[in-house]
């Protein structure tokens, strides 16, 4: 992929650098100090379909995303993100329909994702669309209490 900033290669992985995606969730605002680094290559691993995006010239993992599935009917895109610097090239695009191919080529046409505020234009432009009448939720007893 030629990303207008410079050229970005992606690759759908099992494994992958833990710091460099733990520097990709801190970007995105995901990340917790108090989370465990070590928990890194299991998500990796256990994930239907993980993409980096990996630019050329500095070698450097700019972007990531995922898609997690039973990998028989349904998918969902989350943790999509790109480093500041990158962004607005057609990166974030890049790896979206990286994953949205993995799915359909396994047979998943059902994918769906939360969009963060701000990032609807960005999935609608992609093609996704709002699913009137659905509500996102999350379970708020968690493990930490969250």
């Amino acid at each position: 992929m030629d990303a207008n900033g410079g050229d970005v290669d992606l690759f759908v992985v099992r494994e992958w650098d833990p710091r460099a995606l733990i520097g990709l969730y801190r970007a995105g605002g995901w990340w917790k100090d108090e989370w465990d680094p070590a928990h890194i290559p299991l998500l990796v691993r256990s994930t239907f379909a993980f993409v980096v995006a990996v630019h050329r010239q500095s070698g450097r993992t700019v972007g990531m995303g995922r898609a997690i599935s039973d990998g028989v009917s349904d998918a969902y895109i989350q943790d999509l993100v790109v480093l500041p610097e990158f962004r607005r090239r057609g990166v974030g695009k890049a790896l979206l329909m990286r994953l949205v191919e993995v799915c359909r080529a396994r047979g998943i046409s059902w994918i769906a994702l939360v969009a963060e505020p701000g990032t609807s234009d960005f999935y609608r432009e992609s093609g996704f669309i709002v699913m009137e009448g659905h509500i996102p939720m999350r379970y708020q007893g968690g493990v930490s209490g969250e």
